[in-house]
C-alpha cells in the first residue's frame, strides 16, 4: 500500500500540459505487456504488436466466459493474485483477477477520493448497506472483514419498518463516520425517516457524508438523503473488476478516475466521440499485468462533460447500460429507465410508493411491482398509464403488483428495470439515445 499511494501522487503530480504523454505511454505499455504475456489477448487481437490504438478490439464480458487460469498473464496464478467476481447486474457475471499491486493501487484510489469528504478508512466507522452471505461460514467470514474494515453493516434483504427502526437505534448508539452503500435501500431508510420527522445528523453527530453506489441516485432522491441525513450525498461510479470509475468531487463534479484508467466514449461504429457526446463507455485498466481489460466495454452509456481534460475527465451524465432497453410493438427501443423516470415522477409525489421495479414481460406488457402503505388508487394508475402512453407509444398493457417487499439480487441489488426478452440487438442496438 505504501508503494501504491507513493505511485498516485506521483501521477498526481503530473502536470496537465505532460498528462495526456502519460497516459498514451501507459496505454502502450499495457497492451504492449498483455500481447507478449497473455496467449488469450494474444488470440483476441490475432498479433503480437500493435500500431494503433483504435485497431484494438473492444473487449467486452463475452470474452471472459472461459476459466480464470485461461485469462490470466504469464508468471500469474490463482494463488498469487487478488481473485474476485462480478455482481452479475448486467447478466454476464464473471470471476476476475487483478495483480497485488493492482489491487493496492485501486485501494489506494479510493482513500484519496474518500479522504475529499474527511474519510480515514483506518479509523472512520462505516455504516454499510450492503448484502450479505447467508450461509453460516460466508456470513462469518464477511463479519471478520467488516470488523477488520471498522464497518458496522446493516443487511438489507428485510426493509420493514420493524427492521428499519433496528437500523435508527444503531445510529443512536454508534459513532458512525459515513454511510455507504446501494442506492435504493439507503433511500428506503430516508423515506422512514422522513416518516418519522426525524434528521440522522441531529441522533449522530458524528455523521459527514453518504456515499451511495451500484444504483442509479435520482435527483429528487438525493435532495431527499441530503434532507433526512443533513450530510453531504456523493455519487460514486465503479465496478469490480476495475476499479472506482468516477466520484463525485467537493465541488459536485463527477471526476473520472484517470489516475488508474484509461475512459473512452465510442459510438455504434467503435469511433471515438468528442466530449459532449453520448456513446458507450469503454474503459482500459493501466496497472493490472495478471488479466487483460483494454478497451473494456463495461455496458454503460455516458457523456464525458465538455470540459473534460486528459488529466480532469468529468462523467456529465450515466444514462443506464446497453442491455437495459425495452423494445416496443412500433419496433422502438427504449431506455428502461424511461419508464422509471415517468412512473417516479407520478406514484411517489404523495410519499405512499415506498419502491418499484418494472419488468418487461412481453413485447407490449409490462408489470409495475411496488411497495407501499396503500394500494394504488385507479386513478394514479391511470396517470402511470396516459404518462407513458405520452413518452412512449400507446397501446402498452400494465398490471400493478403490489408487495410486501421486492425481489433483489443475491448480492442485494435492486434492479429497476428487468426484461425477460432477450432479442439478439445487432450492432449499435443497445445504444441509449438523448
Amino acid at each position: 500500500m505504501w508503494k501504491a499511494k507513493a505511485e498516485l501522487r506521483k501521477i498526481q503530480s503530473i502536470p496537465e500540459q505532460e498528462f495526456e504523454a502519460f497516459i498514451e505511454n501507459k496505454k502502450q505499455e499495457i497492451v504492449d505487456y498483455h500481447l507478449k504475456n497473455n496467449s488469450s489477448y494474444q488470440k483476441l487481437v490475432g498479433k503480437t504488436t500493435f500500431n494503433n490504438w483504435n485497431d484494438l478490439p473492444i473487449m467486452t464480458k463475452k470474452n471472459f466466459q472461459k476459466p480464470l487460469i485461461e485469462r490470466l498473464s504469464n508468471g500469474f496464478s490463482t494463488k498469487n493474485v487478488y481473485v474476485n467476481k462480478t455482481s452479475g447486474s448486467s447478466g454476464d457475471p464473471f470471476i476476475f483477477a487483478k495483480d497485488k499491486y493492482c489491487h493496492a493501487l485501486t485501494w489506494a484510489s479510493n482513500m484519496y477520493r474518500f479522504n475529499w469528504f474527511g474519510i480515514d478508512f483506518n479509523s472512520s466507522l462505516q455504516a454499510r448497506f450492503y448484502g450479505i452471505p447467508l450461509d453460516f461460514i460466508g456470513n462469518k467470514k464477511e463479519r471478520f472483514k467488516d470488523f477488520l474494515s471498522n464497518r458496522f453493516r446493516f443487511s438489507i434483504f428485510d426493509l420493514s419498518d420493524k427492521v428499519l427502526e433496528g437500523f435508527l437505534k444503531k445510529f443512536e448508539i454508534k459513532k458512525f463516520d459515513y454511510i455507504n452503500g446501494y442506492t435504493s435501500s439507503i433511500v428506503l431508510f430516508a423515506k422512514f425517516l422522513q416518516q418519522k420527522n426525524i434528521v440522522l445528523k441531529e441522533i449522530c453527530p458524528t455523521l459527514k457524508v453518504c456515499v451511495v453506489t451500484s444504483e442509479m441516485l435520482f435527483d429528487k432522491d438525493k435532495i431527499l438523503l441530503e434532507k433526512q441525513f443533513g450530510v453531504a450525498v456523493v455519487n460514486e461510479y465503479g465496478a469490480s473488476e476495475l476499479d472506482l470509475i468516477a466520484f463525485q468531487n467537493p465541488d459536485g463534479e463527477w471526476q473520472v478516475n484517470s489516475e488508474t484508467l484509461f475512459v473512452e466514449i465510442l459510438d455504434e461504429d467503435n469511433n471515438v466521440l468528442t466530449y459532449g457526446e453520448e456513446g458507450r463507455i469503454v474503459i482500459t485498466s493501466l496497472f493490472n499485468k495478471a488479466h487483460p481489460f483494454i478497451r473494456y466495454d463495461i455496458g454503460d452509456i455516458g457523456i464525458l462533460d465538455e470540459k473534460s481534460t486528459a488529466k480532469k475527465p468529468i462523467l456529465k451524465k450515466l444514462i443506464g447500460r446497453t442491455n437495459d432497453v425495452a423494445l416496443l410493438p412500433s419496433g422502438k427501443k427504449s431506455p428502461g429507465l424511461t419508464f422509471y423516470y415517468v412512473t417516479k415522477s407520478i406514484i411517489e409525489d404523495d410519499g405512499n410508493v415506498k419502491e418499484f421495479v418494472i419488468k418487461q414481460t412481453k413485447i407490449d406488457t409490462f408489470d409495475i411491482e411496488y411497495v407501499s402503505q396503500t394500494e394504488l388508487n385507479w386513478e394514479q394508475i391511470q396517470q402511470v398509464e396516459a404518462a407513458i402512453a405520452l413518452y412512449l407509444e400507446k397501446g402498452l398493457v400494465f398490471t400493478f403488483a403490489r408487495k410486501e417487499k421486492l425481489e433483489r439480487s443475491k448480492s442485494g441489488k435492486l434492479k429497476q428495470f428487468v426484461s425477460s426478452l432477450t432479442p439478439t440487438l445487432s450492432k449499435g442496438e443497445g445504444v441509449l439515445s438523448k
